[in-house]
């Protein structure tokens, strides 16, 4: 198969709701679909744009086991990395909703980059690439 791509990710939350209310009033992420299943599961789509290639799929913990894995999808490593093109109105705009900034703006080869925590701890790298 030539034309291959991940489209999507799970990220494990503890509510659907909160987590919704989360990346879209604070993050501004797009509410791409949020589809009831059952009683208990929905089908949910986040994307930093409506027109964006890749979403995250909120997936509401349904046990003990899942809940231990909500905020520590990858045991305190950076989990999402996230560019934009204009890096200081991200910061802005995310110390302005409350968003806990983790590492602050700093300058690398690739690029400049800080780093953020979600609403459950998952660490963001948010980066503008090197021109």
């Amino acid at each position: 198969m030539k034309n291959r791509r991940i489209f999507q990710i799970a990220l494990v939350v503890s509510n659907y709701d909160e987590a919704i209310t989360f990346y879209t009033e604070k993050l501004n992420f797009h509410l791409i679909e949020d589809t009831r299943l059952s009683e208990t599961k929905r089908w949910v789509r986040i994307a930093p744009s409506k027109d964006a290639d890749f979403t995250l799929l909120l997936a509401q913990a349904a046990n003990p086991e899942q809940e231990k894995a909500v905020g520590n999808q990858t045991g305190g490593r950076v989990f999402m990395f996230m560019y934009t093109d204009d890096l200081n109105r991200e910061y802005r705009n995310f110390k302005e909703a409350g968003v806990q900034i983790v590492r602050e703006i700093s300058s690398e080869e690739f690029g400049k980059v800080f780093v953020f925590a979600d609403l459950y701890g998952n660490l963001w790298d948010v980066i503008e690439p090197a021109s």
